[in-house]
């Protein structure tokens, strides 16, 4: 029995999308989970519209997170010969026709059927011709000839048992009158070379099965088996496309979402193992089965990703959210710069408080990386005299402090509330003003910590609070 294999075949016509992602996902866990081999093939015969950055960026999205695929990517475009070897085989063994119907006619049967309120079906005119009857001066595409009779039925491993009328499925297109494939013959022969056994993709593709079947049965090859898996739709139900916003990996990998929690929403969108939610990489490789598959669409839910990152950001060892957050500094923000790293390592406890993305975190920790506070032009209004002798007299006693900690600085806060009849927000929100610009932040006590003395001692003095 051959190693079961599966694979992934998008075409580079565009960013990868995030139904994209799902469906490599769920390949690569099921031949884990199976000891068998995940391939990526690369669909790249539109030559018009496939692009070498978006085969690229293919190939780095899967990376990012964490898919790993067996030996080189299979490119499509360059066994176009096999294909087209593969329709001469089914024309010269009576599975395929030339056909010499012109664009015109073509569209006149189009217009018919719409009249008719039918599904458009070619009327197969070419089928049983004489080759004494081919015109002489026009190039014929080649049409596969599909069963009439009787009805297929697919054992889908998701779907279950899907049966059709043979006749519903036309004489569809293998090879154009350029001489190039078309989709349907490149993938079936594509996938008998690379000795696919599963084949598991979204269900759109259900009618390219049926035809992919019937080039297979005529090819006397071992069909795949097929598993087809709902789509994801938008959180108001409708089919979610490259054109919506939050569709690509890049859109996530933007505002923080780390590959690790995308990757576990992903695995849960659709897909469901008794109760459980959170799957470390190995549980997913050993709980990923088809039967767990949902029959139903799936809705992309921005707050459950939000929430799940959430969880991720709270429980992942801190040296390696560190790590994520300097990577996503340095690729969508500003790089951290040397001398603060340090500060903002020890200051990820609190800093990934109610944090839900990478973002958050940097965005919570911009005080620390900055060598000059930048105020908020509405919040430094709020430094009025009152305030400014709360930072000043802060200041004066902070001075006597040796260790920096929250038992040595309150007894500071609690005699500068009494001493200045005010309260702990009458302390706290001057002195978080004066030290982050904004009034907006960490406790007070975490951002004199994480600054230190002398940061904190310079920015207290800041002539622009004066």
């Amino acid at each position: 029995m051959s190693k079961l294999a599966t694979r992934f075949a998008p075409s580079p016509t565009g960013p990868l999308h995030i139904g994209g992602v799902r469906t490599a996902l769920f390949n690569w866990l099921y031949s884990k989970n199976q000891k068998g081999n995940f391939f990526l093939r690369i669909e790249d015969t539109d030559k018009e519209r496939s692009k070498d950055e978006y085969k690229d960026q293919i190939i780095k999205s899967l990376k990012w997170i964490g898919i790993e695929y067996d030996g080189d990517e299979y490119i499509q475009s360059k066994k176009i010969d096999d294909h087209i070897s593969v329709s001469k085989e089914l024309l010269k063994n009576g599975h395929a026709y030339k056909c010499y119907c012109s664009s015109d006619e073509i569209e006149e049967q189009k217009k018919r059927a719409k009249q008719k309120k039918i599904p458009y079906i070619y009327n197969r005119k070419w089928r049983d011709m004489n080759e004494n009857e081919y015109p002489k001066d026009i190039k014929p595409v080649i049409r596969f000839k599909s069963k009439i009779n009787g009805t297929t039925i697919l054992k889908d491993l998701v779907q279950g048992d899907i049966e059709i009328e043979n006749n519903t499925i036309e004489d569809f297109i293998i090879l154009r009158n350029d001489g190039t494939p078309t989709y349907n013959l490149s993938a079936s022969v594509d996938d008998h070379k690379m000795n696919m056994t599963h084949i598991i993709r979204g269900d759109d593709h259900k009618i390219n099965t049926f035809k992919q079947i019937q080039i297979y049965e005529a090819m006397k090859w071992k069909v795949p088996s097929f598993a087809h898996i709902p789509l994801i739709h938008t959180i108001d139900g409708k089919k979610l496309s490259k054109r919506d916003k939050a569709s690509t990996l890049d859109d996530y990998s933007k505002i923080g979402i780390m590959p690790d929690a995308l990757r576990n929403y992903l695995l849960r969108l659709g897909w469901s193992y008794k109760d459980k939610e959170i799957f470390t990489l190995d549980e997913s490789i050993k709980y990923f089965n088809l039967e767990g598959i949902g029959k139903s669409p799936s809705k992309l839910d921005m707050s459950r990703i939000l929430s799940m990152n959430e969880h991720y950001i709270k429980n992942i060892n801190e040296n390696d959210l560190f790590d994520q957050l300097t990577e996503y500094c340095k690729l969508y923000k500003s790089e951290i710069k040397s001398d603060k790293k340090d500060k903002i390592k020890k200051s990820l406890i609190f800093l990934k408080n109610k944090a839900k993305t990478l973002e958050d975190i940097f965005n919570n920790g911009q005080y620390i990386m900055v060598d000059e506070v930048n105020f908020d032009q509405n919040d430094i209004k709020l430094i009025d005299d009152k305030a400014k002798k709360v930072i000043s007299d802060f200041n004066n006693k902070f001075g006597s402090v040796d260790k920096l900690s929250k038992e040595t600085l309150e007894p500071i806060v609690n005699e500068l509330i009494k001493s200045n009849d005010t309260n702990f927000k009458g302390v706290g929100q001057p002195l978080r003003i004066a030290l982050t610009g904004s009034k907006f932040g960490p406790g007070i006590y975490d951002i004199i910590i994480s600054l230190g003395k002398e940061e904190v001692t310079k920015r207290l003095t800041n002539k622009k609070l004066s």
